[in-house]
């Protein structure tokens, strides 16, 4: 390794330390993905792997205490503190951008809600000729690491599995508000439904979240810890990684079609350079760099690695090696439009009990002598599914339902009772970028979602508003509710509705599609249905990048299926010796 001259200690633009061991496979990134692959690939004692993680161990307690959500996102240890650029559909407002600053990633820091999305999701995905990710293909990688609770007593299910790494449970609390609102949707024909994880989530029901008897069940704990002793496996954290190295092609061959057009110097992926301790260093990977460093980290790799938009690149005076218009595209994510009811001040919720001291010893004593009650909450207890027309033909509105309210995440409950409806749009038209903004890998990228920016957007967004009032005023909802906090009954026109959502919307932290799946043809496709980046022989791309559309649901356990499904494809294409 030391006389390759794609690994020059002193000169070049790879230039640093070594780090003196070569490795089959470089994971980027140890979070929700990352976890799972390492696992995975690990398990054969022959292949020597690499896990090169950003951010420090996932050893705050606030992670593993469910509440803690409130002080992992917005702190420097555990999230990157990324914000969007000012977003002329948020009416010029930057919001905060949370993403997983530690092992486990993403899943230390979300909600915790189990949600696979819908079945016509990903029969949408194969359609497009994306082979092998229709629904029925992709279920087994859902089921092959689920330990879902109600088969704990015995039986099965073909839609769940049991004993598998990533454990499911229903929540260890319940409220009165939050029971009125299930009712009240009812009331308004969102009907129950107990079970959002077999291919059509439309309903309403309290959603099923990643915990074990009260503690935050995140991808460290269920893939990576196991695996940690094994003498194959290497970790490494506070590893800020630059760029893949590319090198000429030598032993692979190029994938075909019009994003693998012939070129001077076909590439192959030959290793990473990274910075750790205020050094560069550089890994050589024999088989395949495999990055799983999210919808921001990834297409933000391969841009300062000289494949990318030529303008991007250009601006951030990066030597382009490939053009590749849709790195960092195709962004797509979920805004929530936070409607805040004030309720009656005899109503009981997170507002009210955390106000006294009494209801903070309660609280404390729930959780220390049963995990029980509100520090096991999820950010959202109570879910719903419906269409936000009769037009539609299956469910594009979701709601997380708080019995809670706060300006923002950080800032202190209101001294009110209230609770929180937010609404998002799931399948939105609306498309963003991810794009570097210089070449040194310590400056964050920037990050334009492109929020409510076709009229379709802002149209739902309108009726999102208006079927939450919907439900809001239904008999069983209404005798609690005494006033709309938020946006205010005085919106009422599309137009003002519209305008509503602008001010009141924020992520819901589920971006996705910047290393869109896509077929060769396809100028925009960043992977193949291998998840191999096109024309870049063993460079592989296994996280929520890589979806060409956004799920009709939470992202965390759709990232798991795809880490799932291209650890299987590593190892198959080990075996048979073709890479790409």
């Amino acid at each position: 390794m030391a006389n390759d001259p794609n690994f020059d200690r002193t000169s070049g633009p790879n230039a640093g330390r070594l780090f003196e061991r070569e490795f089959d496979y470089v994971i980027v990134g140890a979070g929700t993905a990352g976890c799972l692959l390492a696992n995975r690939l690990s398990a054969d004692p022959a292949n020597q792997v690499l896990l090169l993680e950003a951010g420090g161990r996932d050893d705050y307690h606030w992670i593993h205490i469910p509440v803690g959500y409130l002080y992992c996102i917005g702190n420097p240890r555990t999230d990157w503190m990324y914000e969007t650029e000012r977003e002329a559909g948020l009416n010029g407002r930057s919001i905060r951008y949370p993403r997983g600053k530690v092992w486990g990633g993403c899943s230390s820091i979300n909600g915790m809600i189990y949600m696979r999305g819908q079945a016509a999701d990903y029969d949408g995905w194969a359609a497009r000729g994306n082979a092998g990710w229709s629904w029925k293909e992709v279920l087994p990688d859902f089921v092959r690491h689920e330990n879902f609770y109600r088969l704990d007593a015995g039986g099965s299910d073909p839609l769940h599995g049991h004993g598998g790494e990533w454990r499911v449970e229903s929540q260890r609390l319940h409220w009165d508000i939050l029971d009125a609102f299930r009712q009240a949707a009812a009331q308004v024909g969102i009907a129950g439904l107990d079970d959002f994880n077999r291919g059509d989530n439309e309903g309403c029901g309290y959603f099923e979240v990643n915990q074990k008897t009260g503690i935050r069940w995140n991808a460290s704990k269920a893939f990576l810890r196991p695996a940690q002793g094994r003498p194959n496996l290497t970790i490494l954290s506070d590893a800020d990684v630059d760029q893949v190295i590319l090198g000429d092609q030598e032993r692979f061959v190029p994938a075909g079609g019009s994003n693998s057009a012939p070129l001077a110097a076909p590439l192959a992926a030959q290793g990473v350079c990274f910075l750790k301790g205020g050094e560069r260093w550089q890994v050589r990977a024999h088989r395949e760099v495999i990055l799983a460093a999210g919808a921001v980290g990834s297409p933000a790799i391969l841009q300062r690695s000289g494949l990318g938009p030529q303008a991007v690149l250009d601006q951030a005076s990066v030597a382009v090696r490939r053009p590749m218009a849709g790195v960092g595209a195709n962004l797509q994510d979920h805004l929530q439009l936070r409607l805040i009811y004030r309720l009656r001040d005899t109503a009981k919720t997170l507002n009210t009990l955390v106000g006294t001291p009494w209801g903070k010893a309660w609280i404390g004593l729930q959780y220390l002598f049963a995990r029980r009650g509100p520090m096991t909450m999820a950010p959202s207890q109570l879910g719903a599914f419906a269409r936000s027309s009769d037009a539609v033909d299956r469910a594009d509105l979701e709601w997380h339902v708080q019995p809670l309210s706060l300006d923002r995440f950080g800032e202190p409950l209101h001294d009110f009772p209230a609770f929180t409806a937010s609404v998002c749009h799931l399948r939105p038209e609306s498309r963003g970028s991810i794009s570097i903004a210089s070449a040194d890998p310590l400056v964050a990228p920037r990050i334009a979602p492109n929020y409510l920016s076709t009229e379709g957007d802002r149209r739902i967004a309108a009726q999102a508003i208006r079927r939450t009032r919907a439900i809001a005023s239904a008999p069983a909802l209404s005798s609690w509710v005494i006033s709309e906090h938020l946006p205010g009954v005085h919106r009422v026109s599309d137009e003002d509705l519209a305008l509503a959502a602008s001010e009141i919307g924020t992520t819901i932290f589920h971006p996705v599609g910047t290393c869109a799946m896509g077929v060769s043809t396809d100028p925009m496709a960043v992977v193949d249905a291998r998840l191999r980046v096109y024309g870049v022989a063993g460079l592989r791309i296994a996280d929520a990048s890589v979806m060409p559309s956004i799920p009709s649901g939470n992202t965390n356990a759709p990232t798991l299926m795809i880490a799932e499904k291209a650890a299987a494809m590593v190892l198959e294409d080990s075996r048979i010796g073709s890479v790409n």
